[in-house]
């Protein structure tokens, strides 16, 4: 933890909520829209005022090792933090977005105490009468979103991996279900398996080529 001009860029959003009057300020983000397989992961993470963690960045620009050391750092310093998941099934059953949506619910409603403001990326949170802020690229701006945007990455790789074992020779623990060469390649040999995202356009295009292939 360190506190020092150079890093106040990233509470800016933050001081202006506590001006404001707000007290618990919770930043939120997601992982895992864009894969062909497994969940999309919400986090949600309230820092104590004027806390800055050294090194915090968006998750995307930071090696794996990094998110991990960040993320135990993150969970120590914070006065509370929450996972929230919606798995594939959803996701196909309600669309991308809206899974998105609900699984950051799901993790703002688990934080105890609960947030009276917060922070998210890119777009509010439809459904969620706690007053919010859409920030885009927020992950870059925000300490809160882009420790909530480590948290689910890290997460959401945690499950991808465990997968790898349920489902090997898919690569899950490789390319998370992001739709690499390598895991086209490897549906094309194996098929669909359970976690993958059915209503996806590349998953129903390979299948709808497989059964071809098939016939």
């Amino acid at each position: 933890m360190v506190k020092n001009d150079s890093s106040r860029k990233w509470l800016y959003h933050e001081e202006m909520a506590y001006r404001s009057g707000y007290q618990m300020i919770a930043g939120v983000d997601e992982a895992g829209r864009g894969p062909l397989a497994g969940p999309v992961v919400a986090a949600a993470v309230i820092f104590p005022e004027g806390v800055i963690i050294e090194g915090i960045e968006d998750s995307k620009r930071l090696s794996p090792q990094r998110r991990e050391k960040l993320f135990e750092v993150i969970t120590r310093e914070a006065i509370d933090w929450s996972i929230g998941t919606t798995d594939h099934t959803v996701i196909d059953q309600l669309n991308i977005l809206i899974a998105t949506h609900l699984a950051m619910r799901k993790a703002i409603h688990k934080l105890n105490p609960g947030p009276d403001f917060i922070l998210v990326d890119g777009f509010t949170i439809p459904d969620c009468t706690i007053k919010q802020i859409g920030i885009k690229d927020g992950d870059r701006l925000s300490q809160s979103i882009a420790a909530a945007s480590i948290l689910a990455k890290v997460t959401r790789d945690r499950i991808m991996e465990e997968y790898d074992h349920k489902f090997p020779g898919y690569g899950f623990a490789r390319h998370k279900g992001y739709p690499t060469r390598d895991h086209c390649q490897a549906i094309a040999q194996y098929g669909i398996c359970e976690i993958h995202r059915k209503s996806f356009s590349p998953i129903r295009k390979l299948a709808i080529n497989l059964q071809k292939v098939g016939q």
